[in-house]
């Protein structure tokens, strides 16, 4: 009897990494159970929403069937979503948490889904993104300790967000699964030849990519951008929506003298463009204040692409320095540029592909996959290694 999963969080037509996570997660859950997606119908209101749009406007996208049903401002749409569950019948359901924001959502969908369907609790499981947003206030950590009250089990990208969760529900039951790779982005369109040809760019580039926010920390690489090109002539490409004013780093870009070779792409890029800038770079580069963990890194790995963190987060989690790419603390764009002149004058390009490619195992869907059955397979299992027995992350580890 084929089985039933059930996954709970925004999928196409929105955009963005989240709704990649969803319907890549589908994907690998489709290879032996039936699936649902079950969908919003409206996520943000229009006016919480920073960017140009909500939605995904490639014209080749990454899409996912799915029954959009939850209204974020209609608490009846709630119900309906959880009747819409019940009615499947799932042997599990996840819901994709990143923002208090949708804690009464999520909150009234598991109320009612409980008393819909006998057990249903025992077979849900939380992924978290992110268990704390960037900027978080106390209605935040309000919203999330209601939300992680009616749940026991939980995935987590990174030791940080595994003590984030339990430091809000010592009781919960969290494995620990590094974000698996995003490879629906490397379509074969591009050869690295004829990216550069279409960027007009050559030499040593680096990527910076994503939305831009303040916590990224791109006027950190700027300024350790401007140090590097002074020993290695490169080009920095900084591809993503502004989230702040451009204006700023425009006049920071002048003010270091680095204009001529910084090229800045100021818009969401649709998913058929994606591989191009992957292809055309040599490393990229994640200069974050803060994190928890990264999609960008695993777009950067499905490209078999080496990158150049900050030890913030669960970033070093995922690099392994000096063989994957570089880690390097934070704020510190001395540490930044000797980064960058370390991987174009001594690095092994070739080298950190091969690592890349060899550890993809640990990155994969179906290991994220089994790991969520594991969890709503056994929701009473004692407590073992990889869950909350693992040691705190305040004790020590290798870094790397």
């Amino acid at each position: 009897m084929t089985r039933k999963a059930c996954l709970v969080g925004p999928a196409y037509p929105y955009r963005g990494g989240i709704a990649h996570s969803t319907g890549l997660l589908a994907r690998e859950f489709a290879k032996d159970h039936k699936v649902l997606v079950v969908n919003f119908k409206r996520l943000y209101p229009s006016i919480l929403f920073p960017g140009k749009t909500q939605f995904d406007e490639s014209d080749s996208p990454f899409p996912v069937d799915s029954e959009r049903v939850i209204d974020t401002l209609d608490p009846l749409s709630f119900r309906r979503a959880a009747q819409t569950i019940s009615k499947f019948g799932p042997d599990i359901v996840v819901f994709q948490w990143w923002h208090p924001f949708f804690a009464p959502a999520y909150v009234a969908i598991v109320f009612w889904l409980q008393r819909m369907t006998r057990g249903i609790g025992e077979r849900t499981v939380f992924v978290c993104h992110n268990v704390l947003p960037h900027e978080s206030s106390p209605l935040d950590r309000l919203l999330i300790r209601t939300a992680f009250r009616s749940q026991r089990s939980f995935v987590v990208h990174s030791l940080e967000d595994r003590d984030n969760l339990l430091a809000i529900r010592s009781d919960a039951l969290v494995e620990v699964n590094p974000l698996p790779t995003f490879d629906m982005f490397k379509r074969g369109g591009y050869t690295r030849s004829s990216a550069r040809e279409s960027l007009g760019v050559e030499g040593a580039v680096v990527l910076f990519f994503g939305l831009v926010r303040s916590y990224k920390g791109l006027d950190v690489l700027l300024e350790a951008f401007a140090r590097s090109i002074r020993r290695i002539p490169a080009t920095l490409l900084v591809v993503g929506e502004f989230y702040e004013r451009k204006e700023r780093y425009a006049a920071r870009i002048e003010e270091l003298g680095i204009g001529k070779s910084v090229i800045i792409i100021d818009r969401y890029v649709p998913d058929e463009e994606v591989e191009k800038y992957f292809m055309a770079c040599d490393v990229v580069a994640l200069p974050y204040l803060s994190a928890t963990q990264s999609a960008i890194v695993q777009v950067a790995y499905s490209f078999d692409l080496p990158v150049i963190v900050t030890s913030v987060g669960g970033l070093p989690e995922v690099v392994e320095n000096g063989s994957t790419g570089y880690v390097v603390p934070p704020n510190d764009a001395e540490a930044l540029a000797g980064a960058i002149v370390e991987f174009f004058e001594r690095g092994s390009p070739e080298g950190m592909a091969r690592n890349i490619a060899a550890a993809r195992d640990r990155f994969s869907w179906d290991k994220c996959k089994r790991v969520l059955i594991g969890l709503a397979d056994n929701p009473r299992r004692p407590l073992t290694a990889g869950a909350n027995s693992m040691p705190p992350s305040s004790e020590p580890r290798d870094r790397r």
